[in-house]
């Protein structure tokens, strides 16, 4: 934690910080989100010259993270297939928002535990 306190991050960061997501994760949100059409996972494994199976990972990391969503997509014979595009980014603000909170809430809480814990004030005196 100490470490992303003292970089100088651009917005991009949150994806690693928040989500642990990787430098490849952040590559395949960029194309997604420049992308004008939903992309099949063929399209972006082309996109950033990766296998389609190292797309397909970096892919259900994003979605995991509620970064991009999923459509099905179905042909008029039968079958279908999936497309891949971006979540909201208002969306996407208010769950990093959420999160933030809910951590920073538990972070609180742990402190006063610490506290509560290791204060040689509120330690009971031992018996000689």
């Amino acid at each position: 934690m100490a470490e992303y306190l003292q970089q100088d991050m651009e917005c991009e960061g949150l994806l690693e910080c928040l989500h642990g997501l990787k430098e490849l994760d952040k590559q395949c949100y960029r194309v997604v989100i420049e992308s004008e059409n939903p992309l099949t996972i063929d399209d972006i494994a082309e996109r950033i010259d990766r296998e389609r199976s190292t797309a397909y990972r970096s892919i259900q990391r994003l979605l995991q993270s509620g970064f991009i969503q999923k459509e099905q997509v179905n042909y008029d014979q039968g079958g279908y297939y999936h497309v891949y595009k971006p979540t909201d980014p208002g969306e996407v603000s208010h769950d990093m928002q959420r999160m933030l909170n809910e951590w920073y809430a538990k972070m609180g809480q742990l402190i006063q535990e610490f506290e509560d814990k290791y204060d040689p004030m509120e330690q009971p005196e031992q018996p000689v």
